[in-house]
């Protein structure tokens, strides 16, 4: 299902019985700036329970995926690695999720995208283009929603491309984001916790 910006879908209704799920992003960057560097972007999971506000909380700093901590406690939530030049056709970079191991306690994972050092190379969004966002039913190969971002982010180093969010009947609906900031991938674990 191709969905629009704050469109959502109820993956649990749509396909009965979904145990494993493979998050794939996408994305070309030009370099557009007087900058030399190649822009490196990387996808960030943050797991979280939501606060008596409503607002996302990082269960620990450990239920923080990324490429430097690629697995989430017990497995449920998998980075398969980072890509630094966004080279080649597909995927660029891809989450696997079980969700019969998530926490219990998980209520949203938010799928965030950075540049990384965008600051110091003077790179941002601008400069992005064709980026997306899929869910897959991993266990049968299929493609479950997508989202393709067509705002532009002229200044903006980080984009929240989704989130995957479970509701009072432990169903699990996908929801495309779209949000653009000019946050570090810092910043953004600083607000979680």
């Amino acid at each position: 299902m191709l969905l629009k910006k704050q469109d959502s879908i109820n993956l649990s209704k749509s396909t009965p019985n979904l145990k494993k799920i493979r998050v794939g992003l996408g994305w070309d960057a030009q370099n557009l700036t007087d900058s030399s560097a190649n822009y490196d972007l990387d996808v960030s999971v943050f797991i979280c329970t939501l606060n008596d506000q409503r607002e996302p909380k990082l269960i620990s700093d450990s239920h923080f995926v990324f490429y430097n901590n690629k697995c989430s406690p017990n497995a449920a939530v998998v980075h398969t690695g980072d890509n630094r030049t966004g080279d080649g056709d597909g995927d660029d970079e891809s989450i696997l999720i079980d969700l019969n191991k998530i926490d219990t306690n998980a209520q949203e994972l938010s799928f965030i995208v950075t540049i990384y050092e965008a600051n110091e190379r003077k790179q941002s969004f601008g400069e992005v283009q064709n980026a997306y966002i899929r869910v897959y039913d991993d266990e049968r190969n299929s493609t479950l929603a997508e989202y393709h971002l067509t705002e532009v982010f002229k200044n903006e180093t980080a984009v929240q491309f989704g989130s995957l969010l479970k509701n009072q009947l432990n169903q699990w609906s996908f929801k495309a984001v779209g949000a653009g900031y000019r946050l570090t991938l810092g910043d953004f674990l600083e607000g979680y916790r």
